[in-house]
Protein backbone atom coordinates (compact mmCIF):
# COMPACT_ATOMS: atom_id res chain seq x y z
CA UNK A 1 0.00 0.00 0.00
CA UNK A 2 1.05 3.72 -0.80
CA UNK A 3 1.02 6.38 0.49
CA UNK A 4 2.50 10.20 1.07
CA UNK A 5 4.54 12.16 3.07
CA UNK A 6 2.47 15.54 3.26
CA UNK A 7 4.54 17.00 6.16
CA UNK A 8 7.95 17.51 7.90
CA UNK A 9 8.06 19.38 11.32
CA UNK A 10 10.77 20.55 13.81
CA UNK A 11 10.58 21.72 16.82
CA UNK A 12 14.14 22.96 17.97
CA UNK A 13 13.10 24.13 21.31
CA UNK A 14 11.17 21.54 22.97
CA UNK A 15 7.72 23.10 23.86
CA UNK A 16 8.15 25.97 21.66
CA UNK A 17 7.33 26.82 17.88
CA UNK A 18 7.85 24.90 14.79
CA UNK A 19 9.43 24.94 11.62
CA UNK A 20 7.61 23.04 8.75
CA UNK A 21 10.32 22.00 6.46
CA UNK A 22 10.27 20.57 2.55
CA UNK A 23 12.63 17.76 3.48
CA UNK A 24 14.82 16.80 6.47
CA UNK A 25 18.06 14.93 7.62
CA UNK A 26 16.97 11.56 9.33
CA UNK A 27 18.90 9.12 11.67
CA UNK A 28 18.17 7.55 14.86
CA UNK A 29 17.79 10.16 16.60
CA UNK A 30 14.49 11.32 14.42
CA UNK A 31 14.42 14.57 12.56
CA UNK A 32 17.68 16.40 11.91
CA UNK A 33 17.56 19.40 15.14
CA UNK A 34 14.28 18.43 16.42
CA UNK A 35 14.38 18.88 20.33
CA UNK A 36 17.89 20.00 20.44
CA UNK A 37 17.22 22.50 23.04
CA UNK A 38 15.25 22.33 25.70
CA UNK A 39 13.76 24.88 29.18
CA UNK A 40 14.67 23.95 32.42
CA UNK A 41 13.98 25.76 35.71
CA UNK A 42 16.35 25.97 38.67
CA UNK A 43 16.21 22.60 39.17
CA UNK A 44 17.16 21.29 36.15
CA UNK A 45 13.54 19.72 35.43
CA UNK A 46 12.52 20.50 32.16
CA UNK A 47 9.48 23.30 31.10
CA UNK A 48 6.71 22.94 28.65
CA UNK A 49 3.36 23.74 27.64
CA UNK A 50 1.55 22.02 30.45
CA UNK A 51 3.01 24.26 32.75
CA UNK A 52 3.62 27.03 30.51
CA UNK A 53 0.60 27.68 27.92
CA UNK A 54 2.98 31.21 26.97
CA UNK A 55 5.71 28.86 25.27
CA UNK A 56 3.73 28.31 21.96
CA UNK A 57 3.85 32.06 21.21
CA UNK A 58 7.70 31.52 20.86
CA UNK A 59 8.87 31.73 17.30
CA UNK A 60 12.02 29.55 16.08
CA UNK A 61 14.01 29.59 12.76
CA UNK A 62 17.34 28.24 11.85
CA UNK A 63 18.92 30.78 9.65
CA UNK A 64 22.97 31.26 9.12
CA UNK A 65 24.42 28.66 11.49
CA UNK A 66 22.12 30.24 14.40
CA UNK A 67 18.72 29.10 16.53
CA UNK A 68 16.42 32.55 15.99
CA UNK A 69 14.49 32.78 18.54
CA UNK A 70 11.46 35.43 18.74
CA UNK A 71 8.33 36.62 21.08
CA UNK A 72 5.95 39.38 21.24
CA UNK A 73 7.33 41.97 22.89
CA UNK A 74 11.09 40.48 23.26
CA UNK A 75 14.23 41.18 21.38
CA UNK A 76 15.48 38.89 19.26
CA UNK A 77 17.43 35.94 20.51
CA UNK A 78 20.58 34.52 18.12
CA UNK A 79 22.23 30.95 19.86
CA UNK A 80 24.77 29.56 18.17
CA UNK A 81 23.87 26.11 16.39
CA UNK A 82 26.79 24.10 16.04
CA UNK A 83 29.29 25.18 18.78
CA UNK A 84 30.93 22.41 19.73
CA UNK A 85 31.59 23.10 24.14
CA UNK A 86 34.52 21.94 26.04
CA UNK A 87 34.34 23.84 28.99
CA UNK A 88 32.77 21.84 31.62
CA UNK A 89 31.51 24.74 33.53
CA UNK A 90 28.99 24.89 30.74
CA UNK A 91 27.69 21.63 31.47
CA UNK A 92 24.86 20.74 33.61
CA UNK A 93 22.53 18.10 34.34
CA UNK A 94 19.30 18.24 33.75
CA UNK A 95 15.69 15.98 33.96
CA UNK A 96 13.19 15.24 30.98
CA UNK A 97 10.64 12.87 32.79
CA UNK A 98 12.25 10.14 33.79
CA UNK A 99 15.80 10.55 32.29
CA UNK A 100 18.69 12.30 33.61
CA UNK A 101 20.96 13.35 31.05
CA UNK A 102 23.79 15.86 29.96
CA UNK A 103 23.25 19.50 28.52
CA UNK A 104 24.86 22.05 27.57
CA UNK A 105 23.67 25.82 29.13
CA UNK A 106 23.01 28.01 26.84
CA UNK A 107 24.74 31.25 28.93
CA UNK A 108 23.07 34.03 30.85
CA UNK A 109 21.38 36.14 27.97
CA UNK A 110 19.39 33.60 26.62
CA UNK A 111 18.21 32.30 30.48
CA UNK A 112 17.06 36.19 31.17
CA UNK A 113 15.61 35.86 27.65
CA UNK A 114 12.98 33.23 28.80
CA UNK A 115 12.85 33.76 32.37
CA UNK A 116 11.48 37.61 31.05
CA UNK A 117 8.68 36.10 29.13
CA UNK A 118 7.81 32.89 31.03
CA UNK A 119 7.71 34.73 34.91
CA UNK A 120 10.29 32.09 36.26
CA UNK A 121 13.79 31.27 36.59
CA UNK A 122 15.15 29.00 34.03
CA UNK A 123 17.76 28.48 31.43
CA UNK A 124 17.91 27.46 27.93
CA UNK A 125 19.83 24.25 27.49
CA UNK A 126 20.99 22.28 24.53
CA UNK A 127 21.85 18.29 24.46
CA UNK A 128 25.12 17.48 25.50
CA UNK A 129 27.10 15.52 22.29
CA UNK A 130 27.87 13.21 24.79
CA UNK A 131 24.42 12.32 25.61
CA UNK A 132 23.05 8.77 26.16
CA UNK A 133 19.44 9.44 25.99
CA UNK A 134 17.85 6.08 24.98
CA UNK A 135 14.01 5.19 24.37
CA UNK A 136 12.20 2.18 26.14
CA UNK A 137 15.00 -0.56 25.28
CA UNK A 138 12.30 -3.45 27.01
CA UNK A 139 9.11 -1.43 24.90
CA UNK A 140 11.14 -1.80 21.91
CA UNK A 141 11.84 -5.31 22.11
CA UNK A 142 8.27 -6.30 22.82
CA UNK A 143 7.12 -4.64 20.36
CA UNK A 144 10.01 -6.19 17.54
CA UNK A 145 9.40 -9.11 18.65
CA UNK A 146 5.58 -9.32 17.81
CA UNK A 147 6.31 -7.60 14.34
CA UNK A 148 8.65 -10.07 12.29
CA UNK A 149 8.58 -7.65 9.66
CA UNK A 150 10.48 -4.97 11.62
CA UNK A 151 12.58 -7.76 13.47
CA UNK A 152 16.18 -6.34 12.27
CA UNK A 153 15.36 -2.90 13.65
CA UNK A 154 18.03 -1.73 16.15
CA UNK A 155 16.68 -1.76 19.66
CA UNK A 156 19.02 1.20 21.43
CA UNK A 157 17.88 4.56 20.39
CA UNK A 158 19.71 7.86 21.18
CA UNK A 159 17.58 10.45 20.93
CA UNK A 160 17.40 14.14 22.31
CA UNK A 161 14.16 15.91 24.69
CA UNK A 162 11.69 14.78 22.70
CA UNK A 163 9.01 13.04 24.91
CA UNK A 164 9.86 9.35 24.29
CA UNK A 165 10.60 8.47 21.52
CA UNK A 166 12.47 10.19 18.37
CA UNK A 167 9.49 10.42 15.69
CA UNK A 168 6.04 11.36 16.21
CA UNK A 169 3.57 10.10 12.81
CA UNK A 170 -0.02 12.14 12.30
CA UNK A 171 -2.24 11.24 9.45
CA UNK A 172 -4.45 13.66 7.74
CA UNK A 173 -7.74 12.00 7.55
CA UNK A 174 -7.46 10.87 11.34
CA UNK A 175 -7.43 14.81 11.72
CA UNK A 176 -10.22 15.19 9.33
CA UNK A 177 -12.49 12.69 10.98
CA UNK A 178 -11.76 14.75 14.67
CA UNK A 179 -12.63 18.02 12.83
CA UNK A 180 -15.75 16.46 11.90
CA UNK A 181 -16.67 15.77 15.04
CA UNK A 182 -16.01 19.03 16.19
CA UNK A 183 -18.15 21.17 13.96
CA UNK A 184 -20.56 18.29 14.46
CA UNK A 185 -20.99 20.01 17.84
CA UNK A 186 -20.55 23.67 16.87
CA UNK A 187 -16.62 23.53 17.35
CA UNK A 188 -14.27 25.17 15.14
CA UNK A 189 -11.84 23.12 13.52
CA UNK A 190 -8.26 22.71 14.75
CA UNK A 191 -4.86 22.26 12.50
CA UNK A 192 -2.21 19.78 12.71
CA UNK A 193 0.04 21.83 14.39
CA UNK A 194 -2.01 21.37 18.37
CA UNK A 195 -0.38 17.73 17.97
CA UNK A 196 3.10 18.79 17.25
CA UNK A 197 4.15 15.96 15.03
CA UNK A 198 7.67 15.21 12.82
CA UNK A 199 6.20 13.85 10.18
CA UNK A 200 2.24 13.79 8.52
CA UNK A 201 0.73 11.05 6.06
CA UNK A 202 -1.81 11.53 3.32
CA UNK A 203 -3.71 9.41 1.57
CA UNK A 204 -4.64 6.82 4.40
CA UNK A 205 -8.04 6.08 5.72
CA UNK A 206 -8.66 7.72 9.01
CA UNK A 207 -6.71 6.47 12.12
CA UNK A 208 -4.87 3.31 9.98
CA UNK A 209 -1.46 4.54 11.18
CA UNK A 210 -3.42 2.51 14.85
CA UNK A 211 -2.22 -0.34 12.85
CA UNK A 212 0.63 0.25 11.14
CA UNK A 213 3.83 -1.59 11.65
CA UNK A 214 6.45 -0.02 9.15
CA UNK A 215 6.50 2.95 6.91
CA UNK A 216 9.07 2.71 4.45
CA UNK A 217 10.57 6.00 2.49
CA UNK A 218 13.27 5.01 0.02
CA UNK A 219 15.82 3.78 1.81
CA UNK A 220 13.97 4.99 5.21
CA UNK A 221 12.17 2.91 7.42
CA UNK A 222 9.77 4.24 10.39
CA UNK A 223 8.50 1.38 13.25
CA UNK A 224 5.29 2.81 14.92
CA UNK A 225 5.75 1.24 18.35
CA UNK A 226 3.46 3.18 20.43
CA UNK A 227 0.10 4.78 20.52
CA UNK A 228 1.16 8.58 21.39
CA UNK A 229 -0.77 9.25 24.91
CA UNK A 230 -2.02 12.92 24.63
CA UNK A 231 -1.98 15.35 27.36
CA UNK A 232 -3.53 18.95 27.52
CA UNK A 233 -1.65 20.77 24.94
CA UNK A 234 -3.52 19.61 21.78
CA UNK A 235 -5.60 21.93 24.07
CA UNK A 236 -3.49 25.04 23.55
CA UNK A 237 -3.61 27.65 20.31
CA UNK A 238 -0.01 27.22 19.20
CA UNK A 239 -0.46 30.75 17.81
CA UNK A 240 -1.47 32.83 20.94
CA UNK A 241 -0.93 30.62 24.19
CA UNK A 242 -4.49 30.72 25.18
CA UNK A 243 -6.30 27.16 25.91
CA UNK A 244 -9.52 25.64 26.06
CA UNK A 245 -11.34 22.57 26.53
CA UNK A 246 -10.87 21.21 22.98
CA UNK A 247 -10.27 19.32 21.21
CA UNK A 248 -9.49 17.07 23.93
CA UNK A 249 -12.90 16.97 25.37
CA UNK A 250 -14.15 15.18 21.73
CA UNK A 251 -11.30 13.01 21.10
CA UNK A 252 -12.00 11.80 24.55
CA UNK A 253 -14.87 10.55 23.73
CA UNK A 254 -13.48 8.10 20.58
CA UNK A 255 -9.65 7.76 21.25
CA UNK A 256 -9.82 6.75 25.20
CA UNK A 257 -7.62 3.76 25.43
CA UNK A 258 -8.00 0.46 27.83
CA UNK A 259 -5.26 2.47 29.92
CA UNK A 260 -7.91 5.89 29.88
CA UNK A 261 -4.97 7.83 27.88
CA UNK A 262 -6.73 9.24 24.79
CA UNK A 263 -4.50 8.68 21.96
CA UNK A 264 -4.07 10.81 18.80
CA UNK A 265 -0.34 9.56 16.61
CA UNK A 266 1.92 7.42 16.78
CA UNK A 267 5.13 7.12 18.51
CA UNK A 268 7.82 5.84 16.00
CA UNK A 269 11.66 4.46 15.69
CA UNK A 270 13.62 4.99 12.62
CA UNK A 271 16.29 3.00 10.71
CA UNK A 272 18.13 4.87 8.30
CA UNK A 273 21.77 4.55 6.81
CA UNK A 274 24.08 7.96 7.24
CA UNK A 275 23.22 10.75 5.30
CA UNK A 276 19.47 9.87 4.99
CA UNK A 277 16.31 12.62 4.26
CA UNK A 278 12.88 12.29 3.87
CA UNK A 279 11.13 15.23 2.34
CA UNK A 280 7.07 16.42 1.31
CA UNK A 281 5.71 14.47 -1.41
CA UNK A 282 8.02 11.05 -0.80
CA UNK A 283 6.00 8.20 -1.37
CA UNK A 284 6.05 5.70 1.41
CA UNK A 285 5.07 2.29 1.47
CA UNK A 286 2.84 0.85 4.81
CA UNK A 287 3.42 -2.92 6.27
CA UNK A 288 -0.55 -3.02 8.10
CA UNK A 289 -1.14 -5.13 10.98
CA UNK A 290 -5.51 -5.32 11.59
Amino acid sequence: MSIAISGLYIYPIKSCGGISLERSAIGMAGLHNDRRWMVVDEQGVFLTQRSHPAMARIRTDLRDGYLVVTAPGQPRLDIPVDVVEDDDSVRRRVKVWRDEVDAVDEGDLAAQWFGALLGTPCRLVKVHPESQRVASVARIENWLARHPAAADFPRHHIFAFADGYPVLVTNEASLAELNDRLEAKGQPAVGMERFRPNVVLSEFGAFDEDYTVLITVGDVRMALVKPCVRCEIPNTDQLTGARSTEPMATLATFRSGPDGGVTFGMNAIVSAPPGATIAVGDRAEVVLDF
